[in-house]
């Protein structure tokens, strides 16, 4: 049932939703929710059929109700995931390591709730009636009942080195696809993308350092890091969707999602393989930040590494298929038993709540947010 017919019945349904699931501390209600629209370089379409024209100011100037369709399907499934991380991170509060990183969590977390009430800023003030049914959708599906849109966004955030591994994989897999909707014909949702990235950026920063500081630290094995590293890395490849996508073909013709490297990539487009290419440049990017944290390692210490893009895949060319995080081919029955042994285990859990009783578990970090 349609509960709310503008935008202002959605925010009483949104302070409900955090209310549901248990968001009460003070600095969530200080915080002014609103949403905000960027400054875009120029007015034109980049790329695809329309390239050239004039971007689309409201729902109304987009040609084609199959474009329209289109293009409020991506705004869904992006208010989806911000939702989302919410709910997969809201019970840790009371385990965080300082009052830096229960402030990084609260900035995290409003910046998220935030994104999702820009996307629904969107649906309701641009596509009707069905828009405003969508972004109440939003506040109903709940990430811990598994009604998510994306399977990541299903999975349970437990702790700390999970929040801080989350933020890193998953929140940079958010970074592509923000950065490939700035560059929307849709000109309202090119200009949502602006701002939330550089709300995103900091966000990037939480997981990388807090990953740096754990390694610092070296209370936290390797082996273990490496497990949260397999469980997040494998959702995030799936995030970017399946291979040889009409999805993505047509949202790449019809000008509504840009490559991540589009204004430098060139005229030639593979549109058979947008996904895969943007998930290939997210694995590089990945390598590399991975590289660095490596360099704090001690030399007798394991390192870390971004796993073969072929393990646990769940979308794609690659699901169901069963290859070792080093990408070597396995039988059914070899693989049953080789992924528990590189997940988190419950030993590892065990392990790690023995290890955060301590204070010492990552490096403080004293700067002002």
């Amino acid at each position: 049932m349609l509960r709310i017919s503008n935008f202002d019945d959605w925010i009483d349904y949104f302070y409900g939703w955090q209310k549901d699931i248990g968001l009460d501390a003070p600095e969530f209600r200080e915080y002014k929710f609103e949403a905000k629209y960027g400054q875009l370089p120029h007015n034109e379409i980049e790329f695809g059929d329309y390239k050239g024209q004039l971007r689309w100011k409201t729902v109304m100037h987009i040609p084609d109700q199959r474009i329209r369709d289109a293009a409020m399907n991506l705004i869904v499934y992006q208010g989806d995931t911000e939702f989302a991380s919410v709910e997969q991170q809201r019970n840790l509060f009371e385990t965080a390591p300082s009052r830096y990183d229960y402030l990084s969590l609260v900035r995290v977390m409003t910046e998220e709730m935030r994104h999702g009430w820009q996307m629904s800023h969107l649906l309701i003030t641009q596509f009707g009636r069905s828009g405003r049914i969508e972004a109440q959708k939003l506040l109903e599906r709940r990430a811990y009942t598994d009604d998510r849109l994306l399977g990541a966004f299903n999975e349970s955030v437990e702790n700390w080195l999970d929040f801080y591994t989350y933020t890193q994989f998953v929140d940079r897999d958010g970074k592509f696809q923000l950065t490939m909707l700035s560059y929307s014909a849709f000109e309202p949702l090119a200009q949502s993308m602006l701002p939330m990235l550089k709300e995103e950026s900091f966000h990037l920063g939480t997981g990388n350092n807090g990953l740096r500081r754990i390694v610092q630290a070296g209370k936290i094995p390797t082996a273990i890091m490496q497990r949260y590293f397999n469980k997040w890395l494998p959702t995030s490849f799936d995030l970017f969707g399946t291979d040889h996508s009409s999805s993505a073909h047509w949202a790449y013709v019809w000008g509504l999602k840009g490559r991540y490297n589009e204004r430098e990539a060139g005229p030639e487009v593979d549109k058979e393989n947008l996904n895969d290419h943007a998930r290939q440049l997210y694995r590089e990017e990945c390598v590399k930040l991975t590289e660095l944290i490596n360099k704090l390692i001690p030399e007798e210490q394991p390192r870390l590494r971004v796993p073969d893009i072929r393990f646990n895949r769940q979308i794609g060319r690659y699901a169901g298929q069963y290859y070792t995080v080093e990408g070597e081919q396995l039988t059914a029955q070899e693989y049953a038993a080789y992924l528990p042994t590189v997940l988190p285990t419950a030993e590892d859990k065990e392990a790690l709540r023995s290890i955060f009783k301590e204070k010492d578990w990552i490096v403080p970090k004293k700067e002002e947010l």
